[in-house]
């Protein structure tokens, strides 16, 4: 049996779509189902439902073979797992955002985000100094609230964004969700794996798949 870290939500929904269009045969009660193991006995498949940040975890200590996870969260956890598919869906990109876009005042701006090592990577790269405050949710309320000068975050239509009065002052990364696999399953597992990005490559690659940009 395979089995498949798959995070709730957004990308559970259009990765689910993904592996229909592949041909997997998953029953329709499968989407609104609130197990957090799935067995989906006809096609050999085991689901794992998780928290977006933790699939990489799981694929890297071998409690699931494969996952779908966002490059954010492969750029921020920086696990031990194969990149092998870029499924293109789930589009979205990180992004700075403040109250403004002027200059910011201070020898070390604050920086809030649940993206910590991917905000320190960036403004390391653009040789500013930085305090990176680590925050799990409504990372757009720090500027309202003053705690942070700046917030990095996942932007999808920006909506969110304006309609806390805040602004876009650089571009990171372009986002999308990727088929990753651990390393031991990939040689122990290797013909079912294979066959699986084969056929998700085939839909990605013929357009089927929706991209979401």
């Amino acid at each position: 049996m395979l089995t498949i870290a798959m995070p709730k939500g957004r990308i559970f929904d259009e990765a689910s779509e993904l592996l229909r269009q592949a041909g997997y045969k998953l029953p329709p009660e499968f989407d609104d189902s609130r197990k957090l193991i799935l067995d989906i006995e006809e096609e050999n498949i085991r689901f794992i439902l998780a928290k977006p940040m933790d699939v990489p975890t799981y694929v890297e200590h071998g409690v699931a073979d494969v996952g779908i996870a966002g490059k954010d969260v492969m750029l921020e956890e920086e696990r031990n797992v194969y990149e092998v598919l870029d499924l293109k869906i789930s589009g979205c990109y990180l992004a700075v955002a403040g109250l403004s876009d002027g200059p910011i005042k201070g020898v070390a701006p604050k920086i809030a985000t649940k993206y910590p090592n991917v905000a320190s990577n960036y403004f390391r790269e653009q040789g500013e100094q930085v305090e990176i405050i680590k925050l799990n949710g409504s990372i757009e309320l720090a500027p309202l609230i003053g705690l942070a000068d700046r917030i990095v975050d996942i932007v999808s239509t920006g909506r969110t964004l304006t309609e806390n009065g805040l602004m876009e002052t650089a571009f990171i990364e372009p986002i999308t969700s990727r088929f990753i696999v651990n390393p031991v399953s990939y040689r122990t597992k290797d013909a079912i794996i294979d066959d699986m990005v084969e056929r998700l490559s085939a839909v990605v690659e013929g357009g089927s798949g929706d991209e979401n940009r």
